[in-house]
């Protein structure tokens, strides 16, 4: 190609983009079509949460921009043709009991799929229709196909074939719908031997994991540490399937890029942003006279357990005053208490050398809030100036942390190292790769990142809290998993390798010097 043969195609690539709809009416369009998110998604090859932040304010840019036109363009001129050819039929036929089955959308929050609401892949049907799978009546449409949503109610009949449809429904081959029956089959091949794609046409999340898991050691001959390597390496997408996967029949959209105020963006490329995590430093200065067993604990799936952490679901929104609404989560400055306990418990903000005011998350708030408040009374209520809060709630990722933990607990269990290895980069790196990162495009949420990182910091705080009230010597905490103590400990924690647990990192004698060697590991 020539100099100008390069110039020419940039020119072509800076020409005028693809005009897309507005937002509420992309939504509209899809749902009028009776097309899931998983569908669209798939057919444009995105993911689902990318489809979601389409539909809530963000485009799409490229050539995936002219391909999302060119489906609500055709998505509008097949329901437009629709509506002309149905209206006169609708109009002089009232509905009785033997008109073709209709479809409702499950909108009510006690009708989704799972109990959780927003059933965007599940439709109630007015009158039953057979099942793909076993052919008995189904009053539910997952995905565009009418089936089961329990094992225990998808069985075969009695003689095998599908049953007949009710009274006044018409068949499958005179319904103005007919029904596909490519999906079964397509299923039962799948089912021989682990999926090419492991994310694709499974059961459950849990499936998912094990999957890939199967699928890297085939491809990889039954090597450990190449398919170790391998699921490694692929662990940022493959979270993100999962969250896909995990989320669906939620009540509530992941909005995966909106507007984040500058507090939340990087001063320069390799600087930080302005939210302080309150990370744990902290080492005892003087220990009781005499020299000491210490025990060093790792805390298990400290991010792990912090997913579980009160996350913003919209875009964060700018307030001032005192007033703390426990029903929103985000950044808030504080001017922090006084902290007079530093002779036997770290400050909860962290080891700060600047006084005044920063900007710290919820868990660092609801912690000080916590420390302030009857029950303990350690310090007095953080001052609260400015916040940028939204609505959130606890349960945002649970479904997607349990089935991390499902799949760890099942490892350690069979002593799977490449699953455990595997399931440890998905959590950590998810974590990691939620903010200006090139690893992941596909979520954009710094504020999450912080999060739930405070959150494991404050969950080892807690635990020194624990530890001190229960009569233990706190020695050290630092970071999200490391806790020194001496005495009973085994009193007070669990021993084991479950997220609840704790196990024995080290154990060391002390004195007077345990600040020496408390340092000789940084």
């Amino acid at each position: 190609m020539s100099d100008f043969d390069a110039i020419d195609s940039l020119l072509d690539a800076v020409g005028p983009q693809a005009e897309l709809p507005p937002c509420h009416v992309r939504r509209e369009l899809r749902e009028r079509a009776r097309l899931s998110k998983a569908q669209v998604a798939r057919a444009l090859g995105v993911s689902p949460s990318t489809l979601s932040g389409w539909e809530s304010g963000r485009d799409p840019a490229g050539e995936i921009r002219t391909k999302y036109a060119y489906l609500l363009d055709g998505l509008n001129a097949k329901l437009a043709t629709g509506s002309e050819t149905e209206a006169a039929p609708a109009a002089e036929q009232p509905v009785t009991a033997g008109t073709a089955a209709t479809v409702t959308p499950l909108s009510s929050p006690d009708l989704g799929q799972d109990g959780d609401g927003d059933g965007d892949d599940v439709e109630l049907l007015v009158a039953p229709e057979p099942c793909v799978l076993c052919g008995r009546p189904a009053g539910q449409r997952v995905a565009g196909f009418a089936q089961h949503l329990t094992p225990a109610d998808c069985r075969p009949t009695a003689t095998g074939a599908p049953a007949a449809p009710p009274a006044g429904q018409p068949t499958a081959q005179t319904s103005k719908a007919p029904l596909r029956t490519t999906r079964p089959a397509r299923a039962t091949e799948r089912s021989k031997g682990p999926a090419r794609h492991a994310f694709q046409e499974t059961s459950g999340p849990v499936d998912l994991i094990r999957e890939a898991v199967q699928g890297a050691l085939a491809e990889h001959r039954g090597d450990v540490d190449a398919a170790t390597a391998a699921l490694v390496k692929r662990a940022i997408p493959d979270a993100m399937r999962l969250l896909d996967e995990t989320r669906k029949g939620a009540r509530y959209d992941v909005i995966a890029h909106p507007w984040i105020p500058d507090i939340l963006k990087k001063q320069t490329a390799r600087g930080a942003d302005q939210i302080w995590e309150a990370r744990p430093k902290w080492t005892r200065h003087e220990l009781p006279p005499g020299r000491h067993e210490v025990t060093a604990l790792d805390i298990n799936g400290a991010y792990l357990s912090a997913l579980k952490t009160h996350l913003p679901l919209g875009q964060l929104e700018h307030s001032t005053g005192l007033a703390h609404d426990r029903r929103r989560s985000g950044v808030h400055l504080i001017t922090p208490p006084e902290w007079e306990h530093e002779a036997v418990l770290p400050n909860p903000i962290g080891q700060r050398d600047e006084p005044g005011p920063l900007w710290v998350t919820e868990p660092t708030l609801r912690l000080l809030l916590r420390l302030s408040g009857p029950k303990h009374q350690l310090c007095e209520p953080p001052q609260i100036h400015e916040s940028y809060t939204s609505g959130a709630t606890e349960n945002l990722l649970e479904k997607f942390r349990i089935a991390l933990k499902d799949a760890r607990d099942t490892a350690i269990e069979q002593g799977d190292t490449v699953t455990l290895e595997y399931v440890k980069a998905m959590y950590s790196k998810f974590v990691s790769t939620m903010g200006e990162s090139n690893y992941n495009r596909e979520l954009y949420r710094p504020d999450w990142m912080h999060l739930i990182r405070s959150q494991a910091f404050a969950n080892l705080w807690l635990k020194a809290l624990k530890a001190h009230d229960e009569g233990l010597a706190v020695v050290r905490a630092m970071g999200t998993d490391e806790l020194h103590v001496i005495g009973d400990w085994r009193r007070v924690f669990a021993e084991g390798r479950a997220v609840t647990e704790v196990k024995v990192k080290d154990m060391y004698t002390a004195g007077s010097d345990v600040a020496e060697h408390a340092g000789e590991g940084e």
